[in-house]
């Protein structure tokens, strides 16, 4: 190979796998001859060789440039679809569906993240700004672990209101709420001790249980009633179980709300034992009923209840603002957090305080939920139209996710690398459970806005589904 043809093919390379941009400009003859090693002719024979595959394009008096169709979304697609060996890694399998996510035109019903656009983001982003030009320096002391008292003031008021009791001396402001689960499973178990999770379960909670070194032992989980508590009982008198770890309200992947009754059953079966249960509420504010959901804490009279929540999925993902109300095990999560984060960044807690207290929360909400409800019920109905007989879906209660059930002939892993190739991102069951429990099931999102490419694209799943089943 001659040299020009190496260069030319570095290039190229870097091209295809994104290190420049379609648009953007390449080096100049000049600085590549520098670069490289190379002489001038040598680099203009690169160039004139990549211009005639069509991967640049010269532009007279500003150089070479990559073509818009340098990259073509094929090849893309195709590269996407190989990210996963077929041996499946639910680690892996998740970071390759959420950088699938970010591909250009993918379609995002894998996604776990709700549609941005229905967010308040600039508004916020304002506050956020105001606050910073306030204050050129911040004292790192005023938001020491619990956090900042008037977001905390907020988020207690919010909970009083829909008739949740709360002391705010309890809650504690985290990273997210996955920063919340993550400590309260600190505080109430040790590597090698087993924790009792729903299956099929959020991904995020088994990898919390993973990274600690902790084992989990599923549940099965009704998609409607929630956690089998027949069953979590039967484990617990056989095995001893450390913590329970659940979504009662809009449980990803499900969508079920857990009826009252049976929150409150768990919680007494619980604290029979002495067994601790981290509340993952995340989606408490997304229901499609009249009225709030109740939550486990609601039940809780021993402070064996430690519950978790975001303000990620119903008003901003982008700041990653969170708390925990751990119950009894308050001062152990709050010296946890300081020490795994010492603090949450200071003008996020106070930007969404600041909304919170002067934007229109509750509008806000009810938009959101008008939403979510509307779009649930048409990608229902689209699933029931374009994909084959044998496919069953879930009827979340709130939220926006929906849990599909295939033809068991299809295998989701398939589907997931069949849907990549055609820029259609899937949530495979796979990464719902440690077991293959799930392999025919897959989770969509629906929260983003119905349109033309979206009906294309569900059709174009069902159209692969129809096919391997």
């Amino acid at each position: 190979m001659n040299l020009y043809e190496k260069l030319a093919d570095e290039i190229e390379e870097a091209v295809r796998r994104g290190v420049f941009a379609p648009g953007e400009r390449i080096a100049s003859v000049r600085q590549a001859s520098q670069h490289h090693g190379v002489s001038i002719k040598t680099v203009l024979h690169a160039y004139a060789l990549l211009e005639s595959r069509g991967v640049v394009e010269t532009r007279p008096q500003s150089g070479y440039f990559v073509r818009e169709s340098a990259a073509p979304r094929a090849a893309r697609k195709t590269a996407l679809a190989g990210a996963v060996a077929s041996e499946v890694d639910v680690s892996r399998l998740v970071l390759s569906t959420l950088r699938s996510i970010r591909a250009n035109d993918a379609v995002p019903f894998g996604s776990p993240y709700p549609d941005p656009s229905l967010f308040p983001w600039r508004r916020i982003n304002q506050y956020a700004n105001a606050i910073a030009r306030r204050h050129s320096s911040w004292n790192l002391i005023d938001d020491l672990p619990p956090g900042n008292p008037e977001l905390i003031r907020q988020i207690a008021r919010r909970y009083a209101e829909n008739g949740v009791p709360v002391d705010p001396d309890e809650i504690i402001i985290t990273v997210g709420a996955t920063e919340a689960i993550n400590l309260s499973l600190q505080a109430v178990a040790k590597p090698g001790d087993t924790v009792a999770v729903e299956s099929p379960t959020y991904y995020a909670m088994l990898h919390a249980i993973e990274r600690l070194g902790m084992r989990a032992i599923e549940v099965p989980t009704h998609p409607a009633d929630g956690i089998d508590i027949d069953a979590l009982a039967e484990i617990i008198g056989r095995q001893p179980v450390a913590a329970c770890m659940v979504m009662p309200n809009f449980q990803n992947p499900l969508g079920f709300q857990m009826p009252d009754a049976r929150k409150k059953r768990l919680v007494e079966l619980l604290a029979a034992h002495g067994i601790p249960v981290i509340e993952n509420d995340v989606y408490q504010e997304l229901y499609f009923g009249d009225t709030p959901a109740s939550t486990l804490k609601n039940f809780d009279t021993n402070g064996l209840v430690l519950h978790c929540a975001s303000f990620s999925k119903s008003l901003t993902a982008s700041y990653r603002i969170g708390w925990a109300m751990p119950g009894r095990y308050r001062a152990q999560v709050e010296k946890l957090k300081f020490l795994n984060t010492l603090t949450t960044p200071s003008v996020p807690q106070v930007a969404v305080a600041d909304y919170l207290r002067h934007d229109g929360y509750d509008r806000h909400l009810r938009q959101v939920r008008k939403a979510y409800r509307q779009r649930a019920r048409i990608m229902t109905a689209m699933v029931q139209r374009f994909f084959p007989a044998g496919t069953r879906t879930s009827a979340p209660q709130g939220g926006y996710v929906l849990w599909v059930e295939l033809p068991e002939r299809v295998d989701s892993m398939r589907l997931y690398q069949a849907a990549l190739a055609h820029g259609i991102t899937i949530g495979p069951g796979y990464m719902f459970s440690t077991k293959n429990d799930f392999r025919h099931f897959i989770r969509l999102n629906y929260s983003y806005e119905w349109t033309a490419q979206t009906e294309s694209a569900l059709r174009t799943l069902g159209e692969l589904v129809a096919q391997m089943a």
